[in-house]
């Protein structure tokens, strides 16, 4: 498997996004099979792993750190700084600079490493001037406690003006085919600056697996029952997508999950996904689609099946919309 440039680095295609072993879609797994999913994915051929200081208040970052800390030579190591949980406890978006330094501090403690390869941001603080809050991983940089610099969830414009104060490795959103927003032209600025593309959600928080029939039955902590997509009307409507998506996936010969994780990579060759998953068998699988091919017949139908005028309902509510700094479809 051809590994993909991220900056400095050389990553598999498909890289493992940690959140939800220990956060967002409802109980999360047992400690010791988290560590053995995270040692597993390693020896199957992941080299880059994706959490955040978000992620669980912290936990992730601390189960990162004491599962595969003594492997940290043999994966890129992605965490992110800008949303954590205020003196209160609460979740916060703050981009200060002395609280993105704070952040990076506790983020290496947990993480059990002197170095962080690649550091987002992960939320542009919009009570902060953008240059000082990119500033401040430049300065993270210079220290050496961070090797590269990353934005999550920006549009072109903010990319370009972060990318004058301090190189941009990567930029980090969503992107899938049923969240399309990417292509409006965040895909081709990353092309024109040489910013690698990590897509967040590939296969569309579980959607495109095929395998969630009644989101009334997620449970309570689960964040997508505050998605419209997964509201009951709208999931409806997604769900006969899923028909032809599906014969799609078995003229291939692959899984749906396979199948929208090889659209992905196919987009450009300057992605990199990051689907997150539980289950062992599904890390696995993930992991192989990189050597799904899709013929241009292929690429056009799910194109023309699945995209921003087929889906229904928008991908955030509207108040985690406003924290977005997004181009998004009308």
């Amino acid at each position: 498997m051809t590994p993909r440039n991220l900056g400095q680095f050389k990553v598999s295609p498909i890289s493992l996004g940690c959140m939800n072993l220990s956060h967002a879609y409802g109980t999360p797994p047992s400690k010791a099979d988290a560590v053995r999913l995270l040692n597993e994915a390693l020896d199957y051929g992941y080299t880059m792993m994706d959490t955040a200081a978000l992620y669980g208040f912290g936990v992730n970052e601390e189960l990162v750190g004491e599962a595969i800390g003594h492997r940290r030579s043999q994966y890129t190591l992605a965490s992110k700084c800008g949303m954590f949980k205020n003196d209160a406890g609460v979740r916060e978006i703050d981009g200060r600079p002395d609280v993105i330094k704070k952040t990076c501090e506790d983020s290496l403690r947990r993480l059990g490493t002197d170095v962080i390869d690649l550091y987002y941001l992960h939320r542009w603080d919009f009570d902060v001037p953008l240059e000082d809050s990119v500033g401040a991983l430049s300065d993270l940089v210079a220290e050496g406690k961070i090797k590269s610099i990353g934005l999550s969830e920006v549009s072109s414009q903010t990319l370009r003006k972060a990318n004058k104060v301090h190189p941009i490795t990567a930029l980090q959103t969503e992107y899938s085919l049923w969240t399309r927003n990417p292509e409006i032209g965040v895909l081709e600025t990353c092309r024109e600056l040489g910013i690698s593309f990590v897509a967040f959600s590939p296969v569309a928080r579980g959607f495109l697996c095929g395998l969630l029939n009644d989101p009334s039955q997620l449970e309570t902590k689960d964040l997508r029952n505050h998605m419209p997509r997964f509201q009951a009307d709208n999931f409806e409507k997604n769900k006969q997508l899923l028909v032809g998506f599906g014969e799609v996936a078995t003229e291939v010969g692959c899984s749906m999950a396979q199948l929208a994780l090889a659209w992905v990579l196919a987009k450009d060759e300057n992605i990199i996904a990051i689907p997150g998953t539980t289950n062992l068998k599904h890390m696995r699988d993930n992991f192989d689609s990189a050597t799904v091919m899709l013929n241009s017949n292929q690429l056009r139908r799910l194109d023309d099946l699945i995209n921003q005028k087929t889906v229904s309902g928008p991908r955030y509510n509207t108040a985690t919309q406003a924290e977005i700094d997004t181009e998004e479809f009308v």
